[in-house]
């Protein structure tokens, strides 16, 4: 490996280390809005397990979400977005 390049990866983990530790402030933080699922799951009307059903998850899993102790990701988290968006589409995603 070149030194240059090893210098600037022992660096960077420097770096890493000393933002875990609080005492540096990352250079730039990139945050995705996450959607207010309780807010989605009532403007359609639909119990948890009714919504959760046509989103593809577990009741469990919308109760999280609402409650804020897990959040979407992946393609539920699509699902939802496209939902905020346009909220007509849950008729479409209760019928698959």
């Amino acid at each position: 490996m070149d030194k240059q390049l090893f210098n600037e990866l022992v660096q960077s983990m420097e770096e890493m280390v000393a933002i875990e530790k609080g005492e540096m402030q990352p250079a730039r933080v990139h945050r995705h809005p996450l959607p207010d699922v309780k807010a989605l799951r009532e403007a359609t009307g639909l119990k948890q397990d009714e919504f959760a059903r046509a989103v593809g998850v577990s009741p469990s899993l919308v109760q999280s979400w609402e409650q804020k102790r897990r959040f979407p990701s992946g393609s539920a988290l699509k699902i939802l977005l496209m939902l905020d968006h346009n909220p007509a589409i849950i008729n479409d995603l209760l019928a698959i």
